[in-house]
C-alpha cells in the first residue's frame, strides 16, 4: 500500500514530534558489517555555520556526498549513503564535530548510493522523501533496476578484474591494486546487510521544517534525475542541497527524464549562493546550472531525433555529438553519449508513442 501521507497528517506528525520536547539521547546504533577501513572515510567540512558537507575520501565506498544541518538540538542528514556501514561510519566521524543526534534524514531520490544507510537509524528518526521515492523503494527498486545493475550487479566482475590485475601486477603497483580490491570486497560484503527502508513521511511538492530558529524547505521542482528528486533549500544561509539533480560533473542519466534541464532552470526562483551537490565538491558558480541544463536539453533533443529516424540506441550512442559542451564538461572528449542514457531515452520515447498525450 502506498505510504504517501496527506499534508495534514504529515504536518500533525511533525507538530507532535516537536511538541514532545527534546528527546532523550539515543544510544549509538550497533555497527553493521563491513565497517573496517583505514583512516577517515569522510572529509567533513563546515561550509556555513551549522552546515557540514561530507565527501568520501576513498578509504571505504560511501557512494555519494551527504549534508548535515544543525537544527538546534538535533541534526538533519541529507542522504544516508550507499550501505548501512557507510552511514554508521559517518555518524561516528561526525560526533567529534557535533554530539547532537540525527533526528531527520532526507532522501533526495531512490538511488541506492543515497538511501541504503536508512536502516541504521531508529524509530525516533523520521525519513523524509518524495512520494515517488517511497513507491520505488517500497517496491524493491533501490536494489534492482538500471543503476543497481550497472554499479552493484557488476561487483563480481569488478572483483575478478582486480584479482587478475593484482596477479599480473608489477611489485610497485601491487599495493594500490590490493587496496582497491579490499575496498571493493568490503563493499560487496556490506551490500549483503542492506534492507531498503523507504521514507516514513513523504511530500508531493514541498514541506517546510522550522527547527532551531531556522527554516528548511524540501522542494520538488519537477522530474529530472529521477521522478522524485527533492532538493533541500536553506533560505537564511542561501544554501541549496541538490542530490543528483545537480552534480559537479555530468550526472548518471539512466533513470532521467526529458524535462531535467527545465527542472534545473527552476532553481533560478531560489536565492542561494552555495550548491552542495550529490557528487563532487561544493560550488558557488551558478552558471554551472545553465551549463548542465544546456547539455541535458541537447542530449534529449539529439536522442529524440535519432529515435524518430529509426536509428538504433547503439548507433545513437556513437553518433550523438555533445562536444559543444566540452568546455564546461571535460569528460566530453568527442562524439558519443552513454549508451545507458540513450537506452533510457528510447524507452521513454517508445512509451510515449504507445500512450500519446491527449
Amino acid at each position: 500500500m502506498k505510504h504517501a501521507v496527506p499534508f495534514w497528517v504529515a504536518a500533525a506528525a511533525l507538530f507532535a514530534f516537536a511538541a514532545c520536547g527534546t528527546p532523550p539521547p539515543a544510544e549509538d546504533p550497533p555497527p553493521p558489517g563491513a565497517t573496517a577501513h583505514q583512516g577517515a572515510a569522510f572529509e567533513i567540512t563546515e561550509v556555513r555555520p551549522g552546515i557540514w558537507h561530507a565527501v568520501g575520501t576513498g578509504a571505504m565506498n560511501v557512494g555519494a556526498n551527504a549534508a548535515i544541518v544543525d537544527l538546534g538540538e538535533s541534526l538533519l542528514l541529507v542522504d544516508s549513503h550507499i550501505t548501512p556501514a557507510a552511514a554508521w561510519v559517518l555518524v561516528q566521524e561526525l560526533s567529534p564535530l557535533t554530539p547532537k543526534p540525527v533526528r531527520y534524514v532526507v532522501n533526495t531520490h531512490f538511488h541506492f548510493d543515497h538511501i541504503h544507510g536508512n536502516q541504521v537509524f531508529g524509530d525516533d528518526v523520521e525519513i523524509l522523501g518524495h512520494e515517488a521515492t517511497y513507491d520505488v523503494v517500497a517496491a524493491g527498486g533501490s536494489n534492482s533496476g538500471t543503476a543497481w545493475d550497472a554499479f552493484v550487479g557488476t561487483l563480481p566482475e569488478q572483483i575478478a578484474t582486480l584479482e587478475s590485475r593484482l596477479e599480473a601486477a608489477a611489485e610497485a603497483d601491487r599495493a594500490e591494486i590490493a587496496d582497491a580490491l579490499a575496498r571493493t570486497q568490503a563493499y560487496q560484503e556490506a551490500t549483503a546487510s542492506i534492507t531498503p527502508v523507504p521514507p516514513t513521511i513523504t511530500l508531493e511538492r514541498r514541506m517546510t521544517l522550522h527547527r532551531g530558529g531556522h527554516e528548511i524547505q524540501l522542494l520538488f521542482l519537477g522530474r529530472g534525475h529521477t521522478a522524485g528528486d527533492v532538493v533541500t533549500f536553506l533560505p537564511e544561509q542561501k544554501v541549496l542541497i541538490t542530490g543528483d539533480l545537480v552534480t559537479f560533473g555530468l550526472p548518471f542519466m539512466g533513470d532521467g527524464y526529458p524535462e531535467w534541464g527545465e527542472t534545473v532552470r527552476g532553481f533560478a526562483e531560489l536565492d542561494f549562493d552555495l550548491v552542495l551537490p550529490g557528487h563532487g565538491p561544493p560550488f558557488e558558480d551558478k552558471a554551472k546550472l545553465e551549463y548542465l541544463a544546456a547539455y541535458l536539453d541537447d542530449f534529449w533533443a539529439q536522442a529524440e531525433a535519432a529515435h524518430g529516424e529509426g536509428v538504433s540506441a547503439e548507433e545513437a550512442a556513437e553518433s550523438i555529438d555533445l562536444s559543444a559542451h566540452a568546455e564546461h564538461f571535460p569528460s566530453v572528449t568527442g562524439p558519443g553519449a552513454p549508451l545507458i542514457a540513450v537506452e533510457r531515452a528510447y524507452r521513454l520515447f517508445d512509451a510515449r508513442a504507445l500512450t500519446p498525450e491527449q
